[in-house]
């Protein structure tokens, strides 16, 4: 069994989570998300699925090429300052998770040219 399926699927699972969290403290949306926050993640779910890195992906904060739309990165940058500190508390083993992963999967340093 391959496992970086277990990652890619966590990491969904924090997305999710932090869209949830974003959409019920900001637009009271309750168990079911907001048109737009379904939207964003439908969005990220999609981008995380077709990931030029596969099982090297580092975290997309980290990554040297930006897939997202502008738009939406902004909105998901909202999202995750919004969410982030608070995964501590209501999803901690998601959040240690997304922390671990970020050490261990580094983006690869840009080969520079000699001038």
């Amino acid at each position: 069994m391959n496992n970086e399926i277990p990652r890619f699927e966590r990491e969904k699972k924090t997305l999710q989570a932090m869209i949830r969290i974003y959409c019920r403290d900001l637009h009271h949306s309750g168990k079911i998300l907001c048109d737009g926050c379904q939207e964003l993640q439908d969005y990220a779910l999609a981008r995380l699925d077709k990931c030029t890195f596969g099982s090297d992906k580092p975290k997309c904060a980290d990554c040297p090429i930006h897939c997202y739309k502008p738009a939406m990165r902004d909105r998901i940058r909202m999202v995750m300052r919004h969410s982030g500190p608070k995964m501590i508390i209501k999803h901690p083993m998601l959040a240690l998770g997304h922390v671990i992963d970020g050490v261990l999967h580094q983006p690869p340093n840009p080969v520079r040219k000699p001038s």
